[in-house]
């Protein structure tokens, strides 16, 4: 640059001072100009080399942001689960009565329970019409007062006979014929009595009572009908208690037996404890499956006639477990996801078992000593880096 400026100056000698000094000035200017030019050059070249270092470090960041998952992990255990056989069936009346009137052509004069009612064994459900049933007691009462004053007149006559049959007072014929008129007396008395203890009866079955302690589940009976010998006017569940009949398989029903602890869970997701009270000894012709009674508690809220399914206790066995956080549900595929020493997370397709409380069993697709993801789980994918806490 600065023989530039020299050549330069040497060039003008016929100029004056202050020419030679504009033509300086002229000079320097084009020399910055030139020097401009050269950095941004300098300047794209420290940027390519620059850039050029840049991958590495955006590769490093990018797997640093990758691993900034956080995860715990664990490895299977094995633990000892419940062996279950599953079922479906329908909730009924342990023993349902029908109750109806025992006396016919007799007006229902008033009903006093409702469907859903609880009931005492002899409560009064119902009350027919009486007067009829009521006027024959009272006729049946004073024949009986008759018979039994006949009888007591015929009895003294027979007495006093017999005290001076010795005496020869009365001939054999005269005697017979007092003693053979107590004895009329007597059967007559009899009778009367049957008669009244008859209407009695009849008059106490105008109250038609229930047989047992239970729940009323029907009643057909209808104030002002007419009613007749044994038709049916409520039906009661006896002491209220319901049971669960369920259909199992006959390769499964070997494994259940009496008085083996039943889960059952009605339709409205309701959950009960029941017992095995009964197996039925034969098969239903048309399903092939054999029904297991199993008694619910009478607080147990299930409805006859509803739809239940259950399970039974059957045994325990031991599995393979991981804890059910472990296990992420995709498409209706159930995965886990397993850390390997570089802390990658690689999926796993599983098929899941059995579940106890957090522990879910793994049937096939995992083994022992594998460190499975637990917390975090549900949001890795495949390939990730994380990082593993305790």
């Amino acid at each position: 640059m600065r023989s530039v400026k020299e050549t330069s100056v040497r060039q003008l000698p016929h100029l004056s001072m202050v020419a030679k000094a504009a033509a300086l000035s002229l000079v320097l200017v084009l020399a910055a100009c030139s020097g401009g030019e050269e950095a941004p050059a300098k300047t794209s070249d420290a940027a390519s080399q620059e850039s050029s270092a840049q991958p590495g470090k955006g590769a490093q960041a990018q797997q640093k942001a990758k691993a900034a998952m956080t995860v715990s992990i664990e490895e299977p255990t094995s633990a000892k689960l419940q062996v279950q056989v599953e079922a479906n069936g329908d909730v009924a009346a342990w023993q349902e009565a029908s109750v109806g009137a025992e006396l016919s052509g007799l007006r229902l004069a008033s009903v006093n329970v409702n469907v859903g009612d609880v009931v005492r064994k002899g409560q009064v459900l119902a009350q027919l019409a009486g007067a009829t049933t009521k006027a024959e007691n009272l006729q049946s009462k004073a024949a009986l007062m008759q018979a039994k004053a006949s009888l007591d007149n015929a009895k003294a006559d027979a007495d006093r006979v017999r005290s001076i049959a010795d005496s020869g007072a009365l001939s054999a014929s005269q005697i017979a014929q007092y003693l053979t008129q107590e004895k009329v007396a007597q059967s007559q008395f009899e009778a009367a009595k049957a008669a009244y203890d008859a209407a009695q009866v009849r008059l106490g079955n105008t109250q038609v009572r229930s047989p047992d302690d239970g729940v009323i589940s029907a009643r057909p009976a209808t104030v002002g009908a007419v009613v007749g010998a044994g038709q049916e006017l409520f039906r009661l569940i006896r002491q209220g208690r319901v049971e669960w009949r369920a259909e199992v398989t006959p390769d499964e029903i070997g494994q259940i037996e009496a008085g083996q602890i039943t889960k059952v869970t009605g339709a409205d997701g309701r959950e009960v404890e029941g017992k095995v009270r009964a197996i039925a000894p034969a098969a239903d012709t048309k399903t092939r499956n054999i029904t297991v009674y199993v008694d619910l508690p009478t607080d147990s809220g299930l409805k006859a006639g509803t739809f239940a399914r259950g399970l039974f206790q059957v045994g325990e066995t031991q599995a393979l477990t991981v804890d059910s956080q472990a296990v992420v549900m995709r498409d209706g595929t159930a995965f886990v996801f397993v850390v390997n020493e570089e802390n990658q997370a690689q999926q796993r397709k599983v098929r899941t078992g059995r579940h106890s409380g957090v522990r879910v069993e793994i049937i096939d697709g995992l083994k022992p000593g594998e460190r499975v993801a637990v917390q975090g789980a549900g949001f890795l994918n495949d390939g990730d880096q994380v990082k593993v806490v305790q």
